[in-house]
């Protein structure tokens, strides 16, 4: 009775919300006036033909109401507010002024209740009109505004004749309109000739040399952004050729054309003025001609203070450098000549000053530098000070989270570092960092021990420059922002899995070529990953051990192999082999023969031995790897971008070469050995490309496509787990956990499927709900196969574009909040297209909320 009462109820609760919102999608003209007119739509038409410029569109200064797949959401809402919620509160504010005497200051029950409706009300009302969005409705003025912005737009382009009209047409829906905007452009005006006024005989001939790279050209139609265009490049091209005051505001240009007057030719002639130098602090200084300008003498302030006496410094001249310090000079001078771009003698140029600036934060020594440059008294000859303010020696970094996963009921975990900067005096940088964790554990058949817990360390160092025997100077430049990284570290895990214990180290250099370019080349990553616990094989991954069991079932009675299995506290299945020594002799004696099973029975323990080896061994890899990435996104607020990432890795193949100048040792299986440990050997390719479309009104289609193989030869037949691939998960296909998905059409047979090739493409459509809160729909398709390696099941080897058809469809939506800082998102993805399945079975089967995957994660997914 109580299970149909509570069924009752939600149902009750569902209907009342369905309600609701039919209510509010009926009210959607509740607040518009008789007299106005909600605007549904926008349209124009330029000579006849509709324009969907995102750019045009977004001259229109009243635009309809925001809707989520064609609902009007916030409207709504704002619909649902209740009018002046004050009123009901104030009305019997004012009569319970009128008894207080008589009811001695006391509040009835009745009288309590209805004062916190009137509180609840007021807020809830606050809340939607908060979140929601007025109706808007026609306004003449803003229509007009949006002509007169459109026709301005249209006279940039050339046409200044253009003329525009708007028209309201109403809807057949009650009090409903759109409004159509008609430009007629006629003809557009051309550029005749350029002609030039360069007050400055230098900047004239600077001007001169770099004339064909102009955005104003002879037989061009009139365009304004081109001429913002060159007035930009103008003063990029004048500071990096020695005008270090040259000021945008010198150029102009005239039009020598009246516009006004009709005729059939529409030429215009352009002239470019390039005006004299105003100070900005001196006012009787207003006929200086521009002059091109060397570093006369560069000036380093190593231990500047705003507050110190600069004239008591001691110097030290350095590659044509100044140095300035105080007591002894705590850096290298060549590491301050480095990042300094200035060059005595030289040409003044802007670019120099950036990359300074640019090169000088990146060290991570010093504080935002500042920059002077005092000219001479003929405006030709700059002395250049540089002032650098050190940042403090050494910073402590401490972190501590709680955490949760599928492993842990609840665990602890904290981590610190330790920043020491300037180590050696050449700028460097030391960061030494320990970790560790608790947690318990939320599966008591995982381990003997109840809790869990791991333990870990790095030390690296940065050097400002790439760290090698020979200079790198003309292939890198030090404006790339050069950096070396040595890396060492250490991680000791405790009852979790298989108790593993890492060694890493990792010597790479990075190099910045541009704001959009980035490289990365891993000379040596060693990684060391020993196996504590192997026993414990059976315990983590438990769909093996399941899969190996039932197979056993047929001897468990069989007293011959009693000593393989044991009781459990189980009415379903009281026997099971015992962990590790009877699964790991049944399986031996079936690979033997001394157990006779069916064929599919032998390949399938077969497989589980081989994944168990591997799973279980110790891995060594050398490695090698260049990464390579370009991002064209310009600033935080740019939602069309575009954005790749290409990476090539080579393990053993060091290892492999001295093999006839070594003498390895080999294994069973004819493995090398280092250290007693067969070392990998593969090579690996990946590609990541994402692309981003702004489609207007905060709507933002994204799109992103993955590529990766990893291929063992020599002295290896299979990946390292480490560096295999998996799918699903909350940045993958979000309709599967991680390590669900694959490989292939295999369904789920292992704990944590992985292979060494994958595919993964995902589809997202985002769009904003109210304030802060974005939906999003998406697809993600892909799966994981395995090629080239020891795997025998067909149905996970990729065999051409036939296993093509083993692409997992996930489809789902989420929401978003945003923090500003980041975004926290929640996914629910459904298993559109599930290849395991066969035949019809594969389409939407369990596409329902009680098949659905619910993935949490911070910040979008790609």
């Amino acid at each position: 009775m109580r299970g149909s009462l509570s069924l009752m109820c939600n149902w009750a609760k569902i209907g009342l919300l369905l309600l609701m919102v039919s209510i509010s999608g009926c009210n959607t003209l509740k607040k518009v006036g008789d007299d106005e007119l909600l605007l549904t739509k926008n349209t124009i038409y330029v000579d006849d033909e509709k324009v969907t410029d995102g750019e045009i569109k977004g001259l229109i200064d009243q635009k309809p109401n925001s809707s989520v797949l064609g609902y009007p959401l916030r409207l709504n809402l704002y619909n649902m507010a209740k009018e002046n919620p004050d009123s009901s509160f104030q009305d019997w504010l004012h009569r319970k002024q009128k008894r207080e005497k008589r009811l001695n200051n006391l509040l009835s029950k009745k009288q309590v209740s209805r004062l916190q409706e009137s509180f609840i009300v007021k807020g809830a009302s606050e809340f939607l009109e908060r979140v929601g969005e007025p109706p808007v409705v026609i306004d003449t003025a803003l229509t007009n505004k949006s002509l007169n912005r459109m026709e301005a737009y249209y006279n940039s382009k050339g046409y200044f004749n253009n003329t525009g009209d708007y028209e309201i047409v109403e809807s057949k829906r009650k009090k409903r309109a759109k409004v159509e905007y008609n430009i007629t452009l006629n003809k557009p005006y051309i550029i005749d000739t350029v002609q030039k006024n360069i007050t400055s005989p230098e900047l004239d001939s600077i001007y001169d040399v770099a004339s064909k790279r102009s955005f104003v050209k002879k037989g061009e139609q009139f365009d304004l952004q081109n001429f913002t265009l060159e007035r930009e490049r103008l003063t990029t091209l004048f500071r990096n050729s020695g005008v270090y005051n040259f000021q945008e505001s010198s150029i102009n240009y005239d039009i020598l054309r009246d516009t006004t007057r009709l005729a059939d030719d529409q030429l215009m002639e352009v002239q470019l003025n390039v005006k004299k130098f105003r100070s900005a602090t001196d006012s009787t200084d207003t006929n200086s001609t521009y002059r091109v300008a060397r570093h006369k003498q560069v000036n380093i302030y190593a231990d500047y203070d705003i507050n110190g006496d600069t004239d008591s410094l001691k110097t030290l001249e350095y590659d044509n450098f100044i140095i300035h310090y105080a007591n002894k000079l705590r850096y290298s001078p060549k590491a301050l000549a480095d990042a300094i771009f200035f060059e005595k003698d030289s040409v003044y140029r802007d670019l120099d000053r950036i990359r300074t600036y640019r090169q000088i934060t990146n060290l991570n020594t010093f504080k935002y530098p500042n920059i002077e440059f005092i000219p001479d008294s003929t405006q030709t000859k700059l002395t250049t000070n540089v002032y650098l303010a050190a940042k403090k020696k050494f910073s402590l970094n401490m972190n501590f989270d709680v955490t949760h996963s599928n492993i842990q009921q609840v665990g602890t975990a904290f981590s610190t570092s330790v920043i020491t900067r300037n180590v050696f005096g050449g700028a460097e940088t030391l960061n030494v960092s320990a970790r560790g964790s608790i947690g318990l554990l939320s599966d008591a058949s995982l381990s003997n021990e109840t809790f869990t817990s791991e333990l870990g360390g790095d030390v690296n160092i940065t050097f400002p420059r790439i760290w090698l025997p020979f200079s790198t100077e003309k292939i890198i430049p030090y404006y790339m922002l050069p950096q070396s990284r040595l890396l060492a570290g250490t991680n000791f895990q405790k009852n979790i899995g298989l108790d593993k214990q890492s060694l890493n180290s990792i010597l790479s250099y990075n190099w910045t070529p541009s704001d959009r370019l980035k490289n990365n080349f891993e000379l040596l990553n060693v990684e060391f990953v020993r196996n504590v616990n192997p026993d414990n094989f059976y315990n983590v991954y438990r769909n093996t051990f399941s899969n190996l069991d039932d197979i056993a079932d047929q001897f468990q009675d069989d007293p011959a192999y009693a000593d393989y299995f044991k009781n459990v506290d189980d009415s379903t299945d009281p026997l099971r082999l015992d962990i590790p020594e009877g699964a790991n002799n049944f399986v031996r004696d079936i690979l033997n023969d001394s157990i006779q099973v069916s064929t599919e029975e032998f390949d399938e323990v077969n497989s589980i031995e081989e994944r168990r080896r591997r799973l279980t061994e110790n891995n060594l890899i050398f490695a090698s790897n260049f990464t390579h990435t370009k991002n064209s996104k310009s600033d935080i607020n740019d939602n069309d971008f575009y954005q790749y990432r290409i990476k090539v890795e080579s393990a053993g193949g060091m290892l492999s070469l001295i093999a006839n100048a070594v003498p390895y040792n080999k294994n069973d299986n004819g493995q090398l050995l280092v250290f007693g440990v067969p070392f990998s050997q593969y090579v690996k390719s990946e590609l990541d490309y994402i692309r981003h479309w702004d489609i207007g009104g905060s709507q933002v289609l994204a799109f992103r496509s993955f590529f990766g193989m990893a291929v063992p030869y020599g002295n290896s037949n299979s990946i390292p787990f480490v560096r295999s691939y998996f799918a699903g998960g909350s940045n993958d296909n979000r309709a599967w956990n991680a390590y669900e998905l694959g490989p292939g059409k295999t369904d789920n047979i292992n704990d944590f499927n992985e292979a060494n090739l994958k595919l993964a493409f995902n589809l997202e459509y985002r769009f904003p709900i109210a304030g802060d809160v974005k939906g999003a729909l998406f697809a993600d398709a892909g799966n994981i196969w395995n090629v080239f390696d020891n795997e025998n099941n067909p149905d996970a080897i990729f065999s051409g574009f036939s296993s093509l058809a083993d692409l997992g469809l996930g489809t789902g939506l989420g929401l978003r909040y945003d923090f500003t800082y980041f975004v926290f998102r929640v996914d629910v993805g459904f298993k559109t297209y599930n290849p395991a399945k066969v035949g019809s079975d594969r389409w939407f089967n369990g596409y329902n909320l009680g098949n659905a995957v619910f993935n949490i994660g911070i910040n979008y997914p790609f």
